[in-house]
């Protein structure tokens, strides 16, 4: 009976404890008091004489973490539920996930290629991104095995856009449960599963390159095998159809390069260039790589290392520009009759390049260097012997550019948003460069505006820039009004 008595005695006694010591502790004559106790000692009575305040921060701290990670976790599972059309999960994606036999398929299936809509993001300088993703057809890339890449341009005010493996569609506008519409056409009769199979890295390099829809004519570029197992870039041509596009073959090298059997040892068909801009109503310009076969930039026999005028009338074709190495932007500014050009350097150096349009004509072909002067680093030092990668262009009888990136940014397109005012966008750094040109044609006031994904290509429609965003195989823009 004592021993009952006893453990009521102490119940209550504890009981009174807490909540006489939740009255002080709450109390503000005792916080008055607290002031002057040093901050270690305070430590120690929460700990130790009121453990029970620090054990419910403790509770609180562990509920807001759990809350931020089911936060963060239902992002995940967002992403993962709009990006992939198949129920896969990460570690079945490491293996087995969709390719260019899946994109084939689904372009054979003529279905057309629906996104979802999600919400602006907002960038830096208060930037709204709207963003779309594909959930169906965009299933291998060009760096990334998945999901796809992607090129974009207008007709009218329709969208096109073209994967890397030929799967080509069109919307009239961009909102909410709208569709991309499927094009038949014949591209993989130029560049097929077998050729997408011949793969030289870890990375399908093989791939169409580029899309441009010039005077009511739509041309692609690719990377085409002129002889067995021998690569170089071409292009093809349509009228612009909406039910079928019969491509036909507009231009193509007589020379090509062999993965092995090259000089230099070397080679990578995403060093191809391929991107196409119109000059008028008889010419295209085309950049064409030098799939590491770094001589060819210099020898004026080759297409490779160069920009090209083609005459879409007759297929000739003349030289513009050299010393290129591998270009990835193209625009041609008609206001005032200069092209911009930019370009990857090897490690470091990646460039943007000025040419005049008034010296096309000239039988000097202005030679930007490449591979004997950048301001990049060859990845490895065997090669400095051959090409020595001069700093100073102008000192050995090249051209300088106008902008050079050090270390690199994975450059990408380019194009104008107005007047002075030009954007320029990369795959690496997963940013847009908007900068001014002065009249002395000096890069000024550039502007970083990170976007967070590989940005494959850009487009500029009534002031909106469109982008075609390869990590997650989507269409975004940003409004400049």
């Amino acid at each position: 009976m004592k021993k009952k008595i006893n453990l009521i005695i102490v119940f209550v006694f504890l009981i009174c404890t807490y909540f006489f010591a939740d009255y002080v502790y709450k109390s503000e004559k005792l916080k008055n008091f607290t002031k002057d106790i040093h901050q270690d000692k305070k430590e120690f009575i929460k700990k130790f004489i009121f453990p029970f305040r620090t054990i419910d921060k403790l509770k609180e701290q562990i509920n807001l973490q759990d809350n931020q990670f089911k936060t963060q976790k239902k992002k995940i599972e967002e992403q993962k539920r709009f990006l992939f059309e198949k129920d896969l999960t990460i570690d079945v994606l490491k293996d087995d996930y969709p390719n260019f036999e899946d994109e084939l398929l689904f372009k054979q299936s003529g279905e057309n290629i629906t996104y979802y809509k999600k919400e602006g993001f907002e960038l830096s300088n208060n930037i709204i991104l709207k963003k779309f993703y594909f959930l169906k057809g965009f299933y291998s890339g060009i760096a990334n095995k998945f999901p796809g890449s992607g090129y974009i341009d207008f007709h009218g005010n329709n969208l096109f856009v073209l994967s890397a493996r030929g799967l080509l569609g069109y919307t009239k506008t961009l909102d909410d449960n709208m569709k991309f519409i499927q094009i038949n056409n014949n591209l993989n009769d130029y560049l097929s599963l077998n050729q997408f199979k011949k793969s030289y890295d870890k990375y399908p390099q093989l791939s169409f390159k580029d899309l441009t829809i010039h005077n009511n004519k739509i041309y692609i570029s690719f990377t085409e095998e002129i002889e067995n197992n021998c690569w170089n870039t071409s292009i093809l041509i349509s009228e612009i159809n909406y039910e079928k596009l019969n491509f036909e073959k507009l231009f193509s090298s007589n020379n090509c390069v062999h993965p092995i059997n090259n000089i230099d040892r070397q080679f990578n068909a995403a060093q191809s260039g391929g991107r196409i801009v119109g000059l008028d109503d008889n010419n295209i310009l085309l950049t064409v790589g030098e799939y590491r076969s770094r001589y060819l930039a210099q020898e004026k026999e080759s297409i490779n290392g160069k920009i090209i005028k083609i005459n879409i009338n007759n297929s000739s074709y003349k030289i513009i520009s050299m010393g290129h190495r591998n270009q990835q932007g193209l625009y041609f500014d008609k206001q005032n009759q200069f092209i911009l050009e930019t370009e990857h350097g090897p490690k470091g150096g990646d460039e943007i390049n000025i040419i005049y349009l008034d010296k096309l004509e000239s039988n000097v072909i202005p030679n930007y260097g490449w591979p004997l002067a950048s301001y990049g680093v060859h990845y490895h030092p065997s090669h400095e012997k051959k090409y020595p990668l001069y700093k100073s262009h102008s000192e050995y009888g090249f051209v300088e550019p106008i902008k050079y990136f050090t270390p690199s940014i994975g450059i990408s397109e380019i194009t104008k948003i107005d007047y002075n005012f030009y954007v320029v966008s990369s795959l690496k750094e997963k940013t847009l460069y908007t900068f001014n040109l002065s009249d002395k044609k000096e890069i000024q006031n550039i502007i970083p505006i990170h976007v967070g994904e590989r940005i494959r290509d850009i487009k500029l429609k009534d002031k909106k820039l469109f982008m075609f965003l390869e990590d997650t195989a989507s269409i975004a823009y940003i409004d400049f009004n």
